[in-house]
């Protein structure tokens, strides 16, 4: 018998001429008396900061690393006291700049304290902020400054030279203030173009704990948060208070009622970009249950040794960094003598078993957890409790691995930010959820929509189709984009364009996604993410970007290989290039195109859906060239564009091996 997590709430939907049919409705089992909804006596998330403050003054709230004479201190903390007095100050400040509520305020910049001040600052006041994103260049910085209007931004010291390139073609923008310093030609450059340019403490200190603040409504714009996209120009989110509000409610009550929600002696690792909306998320729950939440340097080199300083018990990742966790542990085991290869491996069996049989993470193995696997959790610090990852699909035997081994539970989830992040999250314990995303949140419901065109059908015993969301979390339209609102809002129920599958016990998996489809020349449809996942599990390749168009019967691809393994195959065939040469080496190429092929085969791939050539790039795609968005999502008509020559070539060469 399997236990089911998800109740049905409103029946199937037939196709007509004009719609496609549509699966029954469900939520979760935690909201079955009705989804959740905001209490009435809150109204922002200036709600939540104000009594964790009130609750807990003197409390470690926001910490950080600072470096001085070539090393890096210890972590640093403002308490909870601290904060709130520095954020009445900031937007006091903001006022006396005749910043209204309603007006927007841009926030650019790394993790830090006075992200996170400027951001309460912002929700005191009831102004909207809107991220800019950090990691997406002056270009995208400009679009988001004008489409939102923004006219006081706060931006990271070094980032202001970036937004002085673009300041004469941002018109709003009246007010910038450093996270730091601002150096006199700065300030200069700025006062020229009819914008003041201020020192965080001079910003500061100009303000007053004047507690006459507006009052707010749960109605009021939150913020604005532009999504990346994969293609076109950025989209804003508009996210309401009662949506992000709820949404940091509904993970306290579903962490409460199958975990342990967070507590005021837990430590939360920030170093997901704050511009997105899941570490926004996270931090303010942290900051609603009086938990602290100690930053990264900003650099991803120093991002294990920040993890070992703070030791934190609430970890949030995706799926790069675990996979990163992953393969360094794995080295080490894999170098251990025999007998303690053996002892872990019984011990990982031992426990994976009892997993399997339902028993919780705690009471799976609590003498093998202390003898064999303590020292393993001591890659996150040692004391992580709850590790939650999203962003992308995390591969089932690496979450499987940390389950097992890490002693604390492991939630996966799914979200956009149209959905205020989570949408969909396995439960804690429930052992069975592994590879999937989960159920509904408590304040969500689902249902999924056939796409005949890709042979998806909402109706069959294996229910597949386009997910689509209704309830309390989801956002209020794109900012001045009515025309896309009503392209991804039909009927109240919010298109992902991602395409799911329900299981028996009620958890949603990610297969597919229903815009990544083209058209081969011979008329033969391909779903191209879905082949990528698949060639993605070849052991000997860290990313692989599949391409194909209308014109051409065949795939290619452009592959990053695994440097390490492509190195041992060179050791083993006698040849001493280095990395880069390697990946130009037609007897490279043709090892990788073959194992590639081989996976494809082992999955049934049709004909049309193996690669026919490959280019081996040792530069990993990156967000610095355009080719990926900040959470490692492929950019397509931008990998396009940059591969193009590569791409005309591989045809070129395919189609002379053909003749």
């Amino acid at each position: 018998m399997v236990d089911v997590y998800t109740l049905k709430v409103e029946e199937a939907r037939s196709a007509t001429h004009e719609k496609p049919s549509a699966g029954p409705v469900y939520r979760c089992i935690y909201a079955k008396d009705g989804l959740l909804e905001l209490p009435s006596h809150f109204q922002s998330p200036w709600d939540f900061f104000r009594e964790s403050a009130a609750r807990c003054p003197r409390k470690p709230m926001l910490g950080r690393r600072k470096k001085s004479d070539l090393k890096v201190d210890p972590y640093e903390w403002i308490t909870f006291e601290e904060a709130y007095d520095a954020s009445i100050r900031i937007g006091s400040a903001m006022k006396s700049r005749r910043v209204n509520p309603g007006d927007r305020c841009g926030i650019y910049g790394s993790n830090c304290p006075e992200w996170i001040i400027a951001m309460e600052a912002c929700n005191s006041y009831a102004v909207t902020y809107v991220p800019l994103y950090d990691t997406l260049g002056p270009n995208a910085v400009e679009f988001i400054i004008n489409h939102a209007e923004v006219s006081i931004a706060f931006v990271q010291q070094s980032k202001i030279p970036s937004v002085l390139s673009c300041l004469d073609r941002c018109t709003s923008l009246k007010t910038i203030v450093s996270f730091g310093d601002v150096s006199i030609t700065q300030k200069k450059e700025a006062e020229e173009l009819g914008v003041s340019c201020f020192t965080w403490e001079e910003f500061l200190q100009s303000g007053n704990r004047d507690l006459d603040l507006p009052l707010k409504n749960k109605t009021n714009i939150c913020t604005i948060m532009y999504t990346s996209g994969t293609t076109g120009e950025p989209k804003g989110v508009i996210i309401k208070n009662e949506a992000f509000m709820t949404q940091v409610l509904s993970i306290d009550q579903l962490l409460s009622l199958t975990d342990k929600g967070a507590a005021e002696d837990d430590v939360y690792f920030s170093f997901l970009p704050l511009a997105h909306v899941y570490d926004q998320i996270m931090v303010t729950y942290c900051i609603h249950k009086g938990s602290s939440v100690g930053f990264w340097q900003g650099d991803i080199r120093f991002l294990m040794e920040d993890i070992q300083t703070l030791k934190p018990t609430i970890f949030c990742g995706v799926p790069r960094v675990y996979d990163r966790v992953y393969a360094g542990i794995n080295s080490k085991i894999s170098s251990e003598g025999s007998l303690k290869k053996t002892l872990f491996q019984y011990a990982y069996n031992y426990k994976l078993g009892y997993l399997n049989s339902g028993l919780p993470q705690d009471k799976a193995s609590p003498w093998f957890d202390r003898l064999v696997f303590d020292k393993i959790k001591q890659a996150l610090g040692g004391r992580v409790r709850i590790l939650l990852s999203g962003a992308a699909p995390l591969s089932k035997h690496v979450e499987e691995f940390l389950r097992v081994t890490f002693g604390s539970t492991l939630a996966q989830g799914y979200g956009l930010t149209e959905s205020c992040a989570g949408c969909f999250t396995s439960i804690s314990n429930v052992f069975s959820m592994v590879g999937t995303v989960g159920v509904p949140m408590p304040t969500i419901e689902a249902r999924l929509e056939s796409v005949p065109e890709m042979g998806y059908d909402a109706l069959s015993s294996q229910p597949r189709g386009e997910i689509c969301l209704r309830g309390n979390t989801l956002f209020s339209g794109y900012h001045k984009r009515q025309d896309l609102t009503e392209e991804v809002m039909v009927d109240g129920w919010f298109h992902t364009g991602d395409i799911g599958e329900w299981l028996p016990n009620g958890a949603m998996k990610i297969i597919d996604r229903k815009k990544n489809i083209f058209k081969l020349s011979q008329g033969e449809y391909v779903a191209v993410e879905s082949i990528e996942n698949k060639y993605s599990q070849c052991p000997l390749i860290t990313s692989v970007w599949v391409y194909g168009n209308s014109f051409e019967s065949f795939l290619v691809a452009v592959v990053v290989p695994e440097r390490q393994a492509l190195e041992n195959w060179a050791v083993k065939h006698n040849l001493s290039e280095d990395f880069k040469s390697l990946c130009g080496n037609l007897k490279a190429r043709k090892f990788i195109l073959d194992e590639l092929n081989s996976i494809g085969q082992k999955h049934q791939f049709r004909g049309f859906e193996l690669i026919k050539a490959v280019f081996l790039e040792p530069i990993p795609f990156d967000v610095e060239r355009d080719l990926v968005t900040p959470t490692f999502k492929l950019k397509r008509p931008q990998l396009l564009k940059h591969y193009k020559d590569c791409i005309d070539q591989l045809y070129k060469e395919a189609k002379g091996a053909m003749v």
